[in-house]
C-alpha cells in the first residue's frame, strides 16, 4: 500500500466518523447553538470527537416512537 491510499483511507474514516457523529446529535434534543458547539467539537477534534461526543451523551435521548412521529409531520 503506498502513502497516497493509506491518506485516502484515513480521510474517509475521518469523514464517516464525522457522519455518525451528526446523526447522532440529531437525535438529541438540543439548541442550534449547542448541536453547533458538538458539532464544530466532532468536526475540530479529528480522530477522537465523534467518539467523544457519542460517549458524552449530550442532551437527553428522546423516545424511538416521538422521532418516528416527527419524522411523518415533515
Amino acid at each position: 500500500m503506498t502513502t497516497g491510499i493509506l491518506r485516502q483511507l484515513l480521510a474517509g474514516f475521518l469523514v464517516a466518523m464525522l457522519v455518525l457523529a451528526l446523526l447522532y446529535l440529531r437525535r438529541r434534543p438540543l439548541t442550534p447553538l449547542q448541536a453547533a458547539a458538538w458539532g464544530l467539537f466532532a468536526l475540530l477534534v479529528p480522530a477522537l470527537g465523534p467518539f467523544l461526543v457519542i460517549l458524552a451523551h449530550p442532551g437527553r435521548s428522546r423516545p424511538r416512537a416521538e422521532i418516528v412521529r416527527a419524522r411523518r409531520r415533515r
